[in-house]
């Protein structure tokens, strides 16, 4: 892999790289009956950074199968995929478009861009940890990274949920996202 370095970080070339779809975990995780946390994840994206000469003015975009919801548990996986929920049938993609780098500290940036769940776009913000570069034992350019953001899912018209007898709700409004992977050039 061609590297550079830059502001003391040792970044890719400027260029073009695909996430590594077998390197590459895209999870979330919400408050269930106000106690405790259900995790989950997606199965099915892609999605490509262009590193950027100057690496704040790189962009990104990012299409999850919305079906390919995963939580363990197929009944409940259904109903995250009915029309209580992300209407995977109606929406089959979740997309991230626009992305935009607006700050950066050593290896942590601040990107923002659109996110669309339900033909509902919102901007969100995320906390990007860049993870270095390097070549795998095959040859193959790689470099890694780290996001998490969180959001209301309600600002998606995400609002099905169902009262409890103590108090609270069954499913929290705010959803977090954690994504942890691997890019390497696009061919």
């Amino acid at each position: 892999m061609t590297t550079r370095t830059w502001e003391s970080l040792t970044v890719p070339a400027a260029g073009t790289y695909n996430l590594d779809v077998a390197h590459t975990r895209i999870g979330f995780v919400v408050k269930h009956m106000m106690v405790s946390k259900v995790r989950g994840h997606f199965g099915t994206f892609n999605g490509s950074v262009t590193i950027a000469e100057n690496p704040l003015e790189s962009t990104a975009e990012l299409t999850i199968d919305a079906g390919s919801i995963d939580t363990g548990m197929p009944d409940r996986d259904g109903h995250l995929r009915s029309d209580d929920f992300l209407a995977a049938e109606k929406f089959p993609q979740i997309t991230f478009r626009n992305a935009r780098v607006v700050s950066h500290s050593d290896d942590e940036f601040t990107v923002v861009g659109d996110l669309t769940i339900r033909d509902v776009t919102k901007e969100v913000e995320l906390k990007v940890e860049y993870g270095g570069a390097g070549t795998n034992p095959w040859g193959g350019a790689v470099w890694g990274y780290s996001i998490s953001a969180e959001f209301d899912r309600e600002d998606f018209g995400l609002t099905w949920n169902q009262a409890l007898e103590t108090g609270g709700v069954l499913v929290g409004k705010k959803i977090k996202i954690e994504i942890e992977g691997e890019a390497n050039p696009a061919a």
